[in-house]
């Protein structure tokens, strides 16, 4: 499992779209890039069966934001 990772302003420079998770004002904003801001439950010291629907509700905002990014060829 892996652990959340502050904002580095490389990391921001580098992507098309960033995914915050509840941090609101306390996010730096970096002019010219897309924000998303995911509220979502904190999955701190959950058990695996209550962690699990956050998990696949983040699988499921991934995928349909991957989808919008790179949209099926014809």
């Amino acid at each position: 499992m892996s652990s959340p990772s502050p904002l580095t302003d490389e990391g921001v420079r580098a992507a098309d779209v960033v995914i915050t998770m509840g941090c609101g004002d306390a996010c730096p904003v970096y002019p010219g890039k897309r924000y998303l801001n995911w509220e979502l439950d904190d999955p701190a010291g959950k058990t695996t069966d209550k962690i699990r629907p956050i998990r696949e509700e983040i699988d499921r905002r991934v995928t349909q934001l991957l989808t919008e990014l790179a949209p099926a060829r014809s």
